[in-house]
């Protein structure tokens, strides 16, 4: 007999009438089968959908940042494609929604609804970085969470990247009457306390990290600044500048197929590894590790980061001027090759406040981890 036709209800009480068994033994017996059959039958572990909303800068009438022979609005939405068809490749219990998914403009206010309509748990606004003609244009990758711009360079781009209002019909009662090209309208942005600011760094941290290291973009650091599009949704929030298209070299590769795909990749990877941290911190299990016991958290198995600024086929002593007075200075070898780090702790938020204090002494250093004292990626 089927072993679920055993414990489906109908079958217990006819069984239970046939055998002239009373009412009561009829609600145990089904009391006793439904309990084996939940034990036999478990129910499969639920999973919350987790959104992310995938932003490509501009679009359509607004071309944003322009090159000798491209244009950000382009690179933007192959990259942001890209990066998409990763996730929901690899990622079933994701729902990936795009702000736009062809050449056309859609406003500020308009990609933050887009967001917050979709409940989503994360969005990512992909943009290119821009100097005028008249300027040497640097190169490289930053990665922006929202806040008060703390530089000139931080309000540059802020401004670059909010002047989009200024094609949109009524901007200033849409927008309360802020006016990107006034320094004046980004000190709402010193008083906004931003619930999702840990999260943003977490996030933000992990794809400089990627976007440097695997795809080998010079590291112009993770920054703050005021942009409306940030401003407006209510979940944690980067905007990533992928490389400077005014700069020959960065231009190059940022609409090269090749590059697109590296840099979509890397900022995959960070995705994966916040994901992975998302559905640990909320319990988010497969039916195989929900019925496992879980390891209490312990100093033992905490994560520690740590500023890693300086290799070497040397070993420095403590004090060496090498250092330039970082104290007290830690060492790992990989290999032959010793890694020099400086500073510890268990929260991002700090560790990236030492990230700042240590790159104007070494520019390319950056946050590495440790589990029981051992390096991990």
């Amino acid at each position: 007999m089927n072993i679920r036709k055993l414990f489906n209800p109908i079958f217990i009480t006819i069984f239970a009438k046939r055998k002239g068994m009373s009412r009561y033994v009829e609600v145990l017996l089904l009391l006793i089968f439904g309990g084996l059959l939940f034990s036999v039958f478990p129910v499969a572990s639920q999973t919350k959908e987790f959104t992310v909303v995938i932003d490509a800068g501009h679009g359509g009438r607004d071309p944003g940042a322009l090159g000798s022979s491209s244009c950000e609005k382009d690179i933007t939405l192959s990259v942001v494609k890209k990066l998409g068809a990763l996730i929901e490749k690899n990622h079933s219990d994701v729902k990936v929604v795009y702000t736009r998914k062809d050449d056309s403009f859609v406003a500020l206010d308009q990609r933050a609804a887009i967001a917050n309509s979709a409940k989503a748990d994360l969005f990512i606004s992909i943009h290119c970085n821009a100097l005028s003609k008249r300027q040497k244009s640097p190169q490289g990758v930053e990665t922006f969470i929202l806040g008060l711009h703390r530089s000139k360079d931080n309000l540059e781009v802020a401004k670059k990247e909010n002047s989009v209002i200024l094609l949109e019909e009524d901007y200033s009662q849409k927008y309360e009457g802020f006016n990107p090209q006034e320094p004046e309208s980004y000190i709402i942005f010193e008083f906004m306390s931003d619930q999702y600011l840990k999260q943003s760094l977490h996030l933000a941290s992990l794809v400089q990290h990627q976007l440097v290291h695997n795809s080998n973009r010079i590291n112009r650091d993770v920054r703050q600044a005021g942009f409306l599009v940030l401003r407006e949704v209510a979940m944690p929030s980067i905007l990533v500048e992928l490389g400077y298209i005014s700069n020959p070299n960065d231009e190059k590769y940022l609409k090269s197929a090749s590059g697109q795909n590296s840099m979509a990749n890397s900022i995959y990877m960070a995705f994966n590894e916040y994901k992975r941290d998302y559905d640990k911190k909320n319990r988010i299990f497969s039916n195989e590790t929900a019925n496992q016991p879980q390891k209490a958290n312990s100093a033992e198995t905490a994560i520690e980061y740590r500023i890693q600024f300086l290799t070497s086929s040397k070993k420095y002593e403590a004090g060496s001027p090498v250092f330039k007075g970082l104290s007290p200075v830690n060492f790992y070898k990989d290999g032959t090759v010793y890694k020099y780090t400086y500073g510890s702790a268990t929260d991002l938020t700090e560790i990236i406040k030492i990230l700042h204090e240590v790159q104007p002494k070494f520019k390319d250093a950056f946050i590495v981890k440790f589990q029981n004292g051992v390096r991990i990626e």
